[in-house]
């Protein structure tokens, strides 16, 4: 029975778990003997700034699903990770939690490991507002050398306006500049960063009256995957699917794959790609 109930309130199970973990010295509590190991009930309460009654009741399985800004301020009182407060959120709402944008630069050695074992598919890693901050070699030889530039001048849209080579590199400019603003708002409204776009987008409509005309439009799509062509300087004409990945553990990071999308592409970026 005690099994079944445990299983019947994962969340209440799961924050029990979460607190019994935590040592009180190490937030500032005393360091008297406790009944029960971890921070008490109500310093979890305090430290989301929620009814101690409430959290309480969350535990015990009643009052009702609580609210993501509720779960959001529990998870930074319990000092979760990121892949245990999207478990928060799924056994509390029953969905993950919104994806939240983070300004810091870079990835993990072994992610682009991942990225460099992908050649000669031009592979990247893109924040939430499209800041290009993980690429490998065929990537940088085929779309942009990305370590030429200063880091906040990589982003997509930032090329796509105003870069005029990367503009004259596209089959149909105006069709994939259309596709990257209206993909790239839905990706910046989920991860609500409109503070963090806010500049960028006014620096695009001054410079760039197609982008702001385009930004008018409010047009919303996704960025799943599809075909691209780009016109390159040595090899001309190449052709790929392309498909967009979201990082497991960094809901706001993107991995974008650029597979040629025949033999003979392949064979050409290949030569091209193994001579550096």
């Amino acid at each position: 029975m005690s099994e079944f109930i445990a299983s019947d309130n994962r969340l209440g199970t799961y924050l029990k778990d979460r607190r019994a973990k935590l040592d009180p010295a190490a937030f500032g509590f005393g360091a008297e003997r406790r009944r029960t190991p971890g921070l008490r009930r109500e310093e979890v309460a305090g430290r989301a700034n929620i009814s101690p009654t409430w959290y309480t009741w969350l535990e015990q399985g009643r009052g009702g699903a609580p609210s993501a800004d509720v779960l959001d301020r529990i998870s930074r009182a319990l000092m979760l990770t990121d892949v245990e407060r999207e478990h928060l959120f799924l056994i509390g709402l029953g969905r993950p939690p919104e994806v939240r944008y983070r300004s810091e630069q870079g990835v993990t050695p072994r992610l682009q490991g991942v990225l460099d074992a992908l050649d000669p598919s031009p592979a990247l890693i893109r924040t939430a507002i499209w800041d290009v901050v993980a690429w490998n070699r065929a990537a940088t030889v085929l779309l942009t050398d990305y370590a030429a530039l200063p880091p906040e001048e990589r982003n997509v849209l930032r090329f796509i306006f105003l870069d005029p080579r990367v503009r004259a590199a596209q089959y149909d400019w105006e069709s994939v500049a259309r596709f990257v603003v209206a993909a790239f708002r839905v990706d910046a409204a989920r991860a609500g960063a409109a503070a963090q776009v806010e500049p960028l987008v006014d620096e695009l409509c001054r410079k760039s009256p197609e982008f702001l005309a385009m930004w008018r439009d409010n047009d919303v799509r996704t960025h799943g995957e599809g075909a691209k062509h780009i016109e390159h300087p040595v090899l001309g004409r190449l052709s790929f699917e392309y498909s967009s990945f979201q990082v497991d553990g960094r809901p706001d990071l993107s991995m974008v794959v650029y597979n040629p999308a025949t033999a003979e592409d392949v064979a050409k970026i290949r030569g091209l790609v193994g001579e550096g």
